[in-house]
């Protein structure tokens, strides 16, 4: 197994682990009510949660 020669610094290896270079997520419009929400999430509007431009529940009013 490959072993390091010398030591890494505690910077050097923290700069690696970061994920500072994630990009922020993608989000999509939704074709019936325009709304931006994530890639393939349920988002409420309304009173009503829409998955792929439909109606997939409603808020019961109590």
């Amino acid at each position: 197994m490959p072993n390091p020669k010398h030591r890494h610094s505690r910077s050097r290896r923290d700069k690696r682990r970061t994920h500072y270079t994630a990009e922020a997520p993608t989000l999509a419009v939704c074709p019936t009510t325009g709304q931006p929400h994530l890639f393939h999430r349920a988002h409420w509007f309304e009173g009503k949660m829409y998955y792929r431009g439909k109606v997939v529940m409603e808020k019961a009013i109590a």
